[in-house]
């Protein structure tokens, strides 16, 4: 398989290195997802991803690995989408501005609590270059790591997949599709805060992430 990645950064730009990890990515997916994907579509996502992350990073050596997993979750969402993956779980999607702060502590403490039983995905409207590291620090707190995590934005198919989306300052960036839970967290952005304010916000995301699982009867 060819994987090229289009805007600015072509197939032939690339480092070897990069080309061998894109290679190999593209593999992995086709394996995954033998039967409910060919080779094109996994070649579009993963190109679609790389170019998401290629266009805002600062550090390349790692691109191949977040547009494999990026596409991973993407697809993963869109299999749902066309009913090709049924398993009952709910789906929430977490949405603020950077990915970075709010919505990254919020889906470690769904995934905390909640297992295997749910699905949650976060995105970003204008995604950031790394997870906050005082929301990485007030989690470890926690005992929930987020630090492997990474901004990334919101896509039509993780939309569309969820069955829950919740909002956190995006206004009117956040995507708006019929037949979705929709829910508005005011929550103040943990940007550029001191640790102290940053563990007062963990611990009011803990509270509605928790009420949230409840409702959702988990």
């Amino acid at each position: 398989m060819t994987v090229h990645p289009v805007s600015e950064r072509t197939w032939e730009s690339l480092h070897a290195d990069e080309k061998l990890a894109l290679k190999q990515a593209a593999a992995r997916l086709a394996d995954e997802f033998t039967g409910l994907y060919g080779p094109e579509t996994i070649e579009r996502f993963l190109a679609s991803s790389f170019d998401q992350f290629a266009d805002r990073a600062e550090v390349t050596k790692f691109l191949p690995l977040l547009a494999e997993r990026f596409s991973r979750q993407r697809l993963r969402a869109l299999a749902r989408v066309e009913g090709l993956h049924t398993d009952g779980k709910p789906v929430v999607l977490f949405l603020c501005t950077h990915n970075a702060g709010r919505s990254q502590m919020a889906l470690g403490f769904f995934q905390a609590l909640t297992g295997d039983r749910a699905v949650a995905w976060s995105g970003g409207s204008e995604p950031g270059l790394e997870v906050n590291p005082a929301a990485i620090t007030a989690m470890a707190e926690r005992g929930i790591d987020i630090a492997h995590e990474f901004p990334k934005p919101w896509t039509d198919e993780t939309v569309r997949a969820a069955d829950v989306v919740i909002t956190m300052g995006c206004g009117d960036a956040c995507p708006i599709f019929p037949g979705k839970r929709y829910e508005s967290w005011e929550l103040d952005d943990p940007h550029d805060q001191d640790l102290d304010t940053v563990r007062r916000i963990r611990d009011e995301l803990e509270r509605r992430v928790r009420t949230l699982i409840s409702s959702l009867q988990l």
